[in-house]
Order: C-alpha cells, then sequence, then structure tokens
C-alpha cells in the first residue's frame, strides 16, 4: 500500500499572498517548498483513489479512468474546488464517497455531471474496495467532516486532516487499532490558547501519545507552522515527521 501526500498545505497554501515571512519568502525561491490544498491518493492493489479534491488541476493530472474515485474528508473549497471542473467530462462516472452534508460545495448537488455523490458514508462504516479497505472517522471541525482508516496489504494508515483534536468515539475507537502510520492535521505552531478548528502542534503530539502510531507524517500546514519549524524541527519528536508535496509513504 502506498499512500502519495499530493498536497500539504493549509487553505492559504504556501507561500500566502501578500505574505512576507521567511516561510513564505523561501517557498518563492524553492518550488520544493510550496504547499498546495491538502490532498493526497491511496493506492493498494489494483485500487486508486484520491483523498480529497482541492487541486484545481485534477484533469490535468489524472487522464480519465487512472483512477478509482475519490474519498471526500468535507466540502471546504480548499478540498473540494477541484471537483467543479472534472464534473464536466464525459464518457465516465466517478464516485465520491464522503460525509453526509446537504450543502455539499456550491451547485455541485444540482449540477454533478459525471460525479456520483449517491453513496456518503455513515459514522464508523466499514467499506470494501478490492483489496482496500476503508472505514469512514468523524472529525471536529466547522463542516461535516471525515478522517479514513486505510487497511491493505498488511497495513493501517489513519488519514486524519481538518480536525481540532479527535471526537472521543474516533479516539476511542482509533485506540483499539494498531496503526502503521498516522497522517494528522497539524496548522500552526504551539498556540497559548486550544485553536478553534485545527490542531495546532500541542494538539497533533497529543493525539500521537493518545494514539501511539509507529509513525506520525504532519499535514495541512500553514506557513506559520513552516516559519516555527525553521529553528525548531529538531524540537519534533524522533517518530512524528512534517510532509512535504510529493512525499511518498
Amino acid at each position: 500500500m502506498r499512500l502519495t501526500l499530493l498536497g500539504t498545505g493549509d487553505a492559504r497554501q504556501v507561500p500566502v499572498y501578500g505574505c512576507e515571512c521567511l516561510a513564505c519568502a523561501r517557498a518563492r525561491i524553492d518550488g520544493q517548498l510550496q504547499r498546495r490544498p491538502c490532498c493526497a491518493l491511496i493506492e493498494c492493489g489494483d485500487q486508486r483513489w484520491l483523498i480529497d479534491s482541492g487541486l484545481p488541476d485534477l484533469t490535468e493530472r489524472f487522464p480519465p479512468r487512472s483512477f478509482n474515485g475519490i474519498f471526500q474528508t468535507h466540502y471546504h473549497a480548499d478540498h473540494a474546488q477541484g471537483l467543479l471542473h472534472l464534473r464536466w467530462g464525459q464518457g465516465l462516472v466517478i464516485p465520491v464517497h464522503g460525509p453526509i452534508d446537504p450543502q455539499g460545495l456550491a451547485d455541485l448537488y444540482k449540477h454533478p455531471g459525471i460525479l456520483d455523490f449517491s453513496q456518503p458514508f455513515e459514522a464508523f462504516e466499514t467499506r470494501a474496495f478490492g483489496t482496500l479497505s476503508v472505514t469512514a472517522l468523524p472529525l471536529l471541525h466547522s463542516k461535516p467532516t471525515l478522517g479514513y482508516l486505510l487497511e491493505g496489504e498488511g497495513r493501517r494508515i489513519a488519514y486524519l486532516t481538518d480536525t481540532v483534536g479527535l471526537p472521543p468515539q474516533t479516539m476511542s475507537w482509533l485506540q483499539r487499532q494498531s496503526l502503521d502510520l498516522l497522517v494528522l492535521d497539524c496548522s500552526m505552531p504551539p498556540q497559548p490558547q486550544a485553536p478553534r478548528n485545527h490542531n495546532d502542534l500541542n494538539l497533533a503530539l497529543q493525539c500521537v501519545d493518545e494514539l501511539r502510531p509507529s509513525s506520525t507524517v504532519l499535514t495541512h500546514v500553514g506557513h506559520t507552522l513552516d516559519a516555527w519549524l525553521i529553528e525548531h524541527r529538531h524540537d519534533l519528536p524522533g517518530n512524528v515527521s512534517v510532509g512535504f508535496d510529493g512525499c511518498v509513504l
């Protein structure tokens, strides 16, 4: 099983438009330091599924029928804007499995085109796609949001982005699993007060301590965390690293 982090940025991305902080300045010079909208690709056996669709160039990156469908975490624009163009394809149907959200994004439900939204996940529901097993895990966010437990080929990966801590049921459920890899939202450096909508590093490391995965990769990274890491990367625990666009796990 292989997970590729196609994008690891928060909604503002890196560099942030108009920002002159050291992280943004470096990212303008070095493209490898840039962060695009949070998105991933899971591959297991003959299965290839996108996790989220915030990249606006999905139709250029993925030829028709080169992936099986999309596991959508939620319908904020930075995670779903790629669907607005993808839907106007023809000659195929792309299933989009995501949370139950009556609003969705813009007019996607009204004009879905080739996208099939007919089978949203229930909380803690498990579905099998060939050798890949996927369980939907409720998260804490300002819109109905799911993380996913991905199991296959002897590996177990939890992909949990856009959350502030974890709901007690999700935490309890995951503590009964043995995670090879945790991919976790961490948008900000340590904050003096608990954040409202995304993990800061304090909350992220608290989740790591409670779930005890073999390794953790942080994603949904904002420019303030990148700036903090310039001087403090060595402060991260040995089994915690920061993802980057194109990272293959």
